[in-house]
């Protein structure tokens, strides 16, 4: 009967996606897939990239981490409201004074064709990832706990999902996206609220009582003293902020949206409102995630010591199982909490599965078009608007199979956390990316172009043997979350080295 109710569910959310796609994709264009013909409404826009940003990571993730870490993640946090202001105030004012369709034109106009196709590859192959290890996290939770049950296969799942995603993107693009993505977030933070208080009135606690409890277990514990160690306030921060700048500002995904709103001031505007709500989202995430422990522990859960391969291991045990982090959140849901929120645990992490590639799939076909295939230079005019239309829908079919082979990759690298993964994978494939923006926004140097992607590789390369042996080499020192920052400043220092002054010192503003 739960799988019933499950196809149900998906298959009314789904005709709800389409009848948005087919009211939003009446009468549009190339203009309005890639760039919503910037016609967006800014609060528009700002409620449904909270859903963007956050995404099944958290959703799953997220409450998973504070049996082990507190609200360690909330310093990251921080960090990300701090990387917002700079987008908003350095970045943004950039894409709209040379009105940019996609924002590694940018680099073409700074430093000539080929640092511009190497900043929009960087920015596809980190956002495939990103968006795809997204992805796959969800599918896993879904085929786990209900679909095995009813004989549908992760495979099968994860191809019908693409398939359904494909549906209602591949006409509206931004435009459309831009809608399903604030139905996908209200349905998402409905979730997270309806959890909280029903934990919370099934514990008798209030809001205060609640927090005095998560204290009381040692759950709201936040701030990291101790420098060598990955989880440093300082680190986190620093590296949090790095992660928004890079992974926001410099991701053609987040700024499409942005960049789709009528002017800068209210592009502005949806940054830093979305930078608040999503870090009032997370705060919400991480109590979650204490009070789930808690209401775990109320069941006959507990924390247990265990020595293997001669390390001191902890362990959270229910009922005999240990439970990893991403599994927490699902486990209960589906087995301690009432149908009633069971259904609405489901109808969450599907609102919290669309966002992570819908989006992610409308920007990488803008980008590989735009970027990669230069659909629309003015050298390519002759081709029709249907012509161009067709390779669009081809390039957005070939990234949609790229996807599903990307899912079925990290089923076999998963380690129980997900969240941590997509930080690595962002440190290594976004610092390039970061450090060629920085070196076009702070110097007024010029680079040879044909050592550009030499550089981007190698940058990249060496901070993963560091990382492999940072405690050994820095005496201790752990490398967390500014990975992103050592990776962006050695590809700085590198792309100096091989640069010249510039005669021009404006960029172009084609």
């Amino acid at each position: 009967m739960f799988p019933a109710i499950l196809l149900s569910i998906v298959v009314c959310y789904f005709l709800v996606l389409l009848g948005i796609a087919f009211y939003t994709s009446r009468h549009s264009d190339n203009e309005s897939f890639f760039i919503g013909n910037r016609s967006s409404k800014w609060w528009v826009v700002a409620f449904g990239m909270v859903g963007t940003s956050l995404s099944g990571i958290t959703f799953i993730s997220v409450p998973g981490t504070v049996g082990k870490a507190g609200f360690d993640y909330f310093q990251v946090v921080i960090g990300y409201v701090i990387g917002y202001f700079v987008v908003a105030f350095v970045l943004l004012p950039i894409y709209y004074n040379l009105r940019l369709t996609s924002i590694y034109t940018y680099l073409k106009g700074r430093f000539g064709t080929t640092a511009y196709k190497t900043g929009a590859l960087f920015f596809i192959i980190s956002r495939t990832l990103g968006a795809t290890l997204r992805l796959y996290l969800v599918i896993k939770v879904l085929e786990k706990f209900v679909l095995q049950s009813a004989g549908i296969s992760f495979e099968f799942t994860a191809v019908a999902i693409l398939v359904l995603i494909l549906l209602y993107t591949y006409r509206g693009g931004v435009r459309t996206i831009v809608w399903t993505d604030t139905l996908q977030t209200s349905f998402m933070l409905l979730a997270l609220l309806a959890c909280s208080w029903y934990i919370m009135h099934s514990l008798v606690l209030s809001p205060g009582g609640a927090w005095h409890e998560l204290g009381a277990q040692g759950f709201t514990r936040m701030i990291g003293m101790d420098p060598k160690s990955t989880g440093f306030f300082l680190k986190q921060v620093v590296g949090g902020a790095f992660i928004t700048i890079a992974m926001t500002g410099l991701d053609q995904e987040m700024m499409q949206k942005n960049i789709s709103v009528n002017n800068l001031r209210n592009a502005q505007k949806n940054m830093i409102t979305m930078s608040f709500l999503q870090a009032f989202a997370v705060f919400v995430f991480l109590s979650l995630g204490g009070l789930l422990y808690i209401y775990a522990m109320h069941h006959g859960a507990a924390f247990v010591h265990n020595i293997k391969d001669g390390k001191d291991v902890t362990e959270f045990v229910l009922n005999g199982k240990n439970i990893i982090d991403d599994d927490l959140f699902p486990v209960l849901a589906f087995n301690y909490l009432p149908p009633v929120l069971s259904i609405i645990f489901i109808i969450g992490l599907i609102s919290a599965l669309f966002p992570s590639a819908d989006g992610a799939l409308t920007a990488l076909t803008s980008s590989f078009c735009i970027d990669i295939l230069g659909l629309l230079d003015a050298g390519k005019s002759d081709r029709t608007e249907a012509q161009k239309k067709k390779t669009r829908l081809w390039v957005h079919y070939s990234f949609a199979l790229l996807f599903l082979i990307c899912v079925f990759l990290f089923r076999v690298i998963d380690n129980g956390s997900i969240v941590q993964v997509l930080l690595v994978i962002a440190g290594y494939t976004y610092g390039p990316l970061l450090a060629l923006f920085a070196f076009g926004i702070l110097t007024r140097r010029s680079l040879k172009g044909i050592l550009v992607p030499v550089i981007c590789v190698a940058a990249p390369a060496l901070c993963y043997v560091l990382r492999q042996h940072d405690s050994e080499w820095l005496g201790g020192y752990h490398i967390g979350n500014e990975l992103l920052v050592i990776n962006a400043l050695i590809t700085f220092v590198f792309l100096w080295f091989v640069s010249g002054k510039r005669k021009n010192a404006e960029p172009p503003t084609s």
